[in-house]
């Protein structure tokens, strides 16, 4: 008999509308994985160094043949590894970040990750987290999610969360920083940033991360109810 199909919930939008915290919570409320799609191209950017975007395609392409995703555990503490291990911390800087947003414009970079995305989600129940889930990698998932914020709102909250760890923050560096990933996603030819036709849109500038995901768990909940 062929394996009963899994359950998929996707949430996509820009750099700081408050992605990765929400989703984390609405996973483990929803009992099934996290996948950060985005912890996957930063992995990509960490393994290649800068300027990984200009090598020769045959050369990226090798590099992500040889890593293998996977997945930790489950709900809120779960963790994407890489070949067994866990992202560094570094992965997590500005820097890297927007490293990752140039490999992502690349064709054979979103083809290599896509069919490792869609693996995991058929190994496993995904809470996937991403740019283009709910329209390139699983266009069927029958509960999609696009969270939104002006640019202001999302530089100030990356401003807030760098304080929170004790680090230096220039609002203006970042709000630029934000501006030209915006532009980078939405722009691109392959796979731009957009909602699904069938997402439900939230705008966050003005809502408690509480309430954006009380609102995610209820839909979804509902979406499994009428499944």
């Amino acid at each position: 008999m062929p394996a009963e199909p899994r359950r998929i919930i996707t949430i996509d939008g820009p750099a700081g509308a408050g992605k990765t915290s929400v989703s984390r919570r609405a996973a483990g409320a929803l009992s099934v994985a996290y996948l950060d799609t985005g912890a996957m191209f930063r992995a990509l950017a960490v393994r290649l160094g800068r300027g990984g975007h200009e090598l020769p395609e045959p050369a990226i392409d090798a590099a992500l043949a040889a890593m293998a995703f996977s997945l930790d555990g489950s709900g809120s503490d779960t963790r994407l590894l890489v070949d067994g291990e866990p992202l560094p911390e570094s992965a997590r800087t500005e820097d890297v970040g927007s490293m990752a947003s140039k490999l992502a414009v690349l064709p054979v970079v979103r083809a290599r990750l896509k069919l490792a995305q869609q693996a995991l989600g058929r190994t496993t129940d995904l809470l996937a987290e991403g740019r283009d889930m709910g329209t390139a990698v699983f266009p069927d998932a029958p509960c999609k999610f696009f969270l939104d914020a002006s640019a202001e709102v999302r530089a100030a909250r990356r401003v807030g969360q760098l304080a929170a760890l004790g680090r230096p923050a220039d609002y203006e560096a970042i709000l630029t920083a934000i501006r030209s990933r915006d532009d980078q996603d939405r722009n691109r030819a392959e796979a731009p940033l957009r909602p699904a036709p069938d997402a439900r849109i939230i705008d966050t500038s003005d809502m408690t991360e509480d309430a954006v995901v009380a609102a995610i768990v209820a839909a979804a909940r509902g979406a499994s109810r009428h499944a």
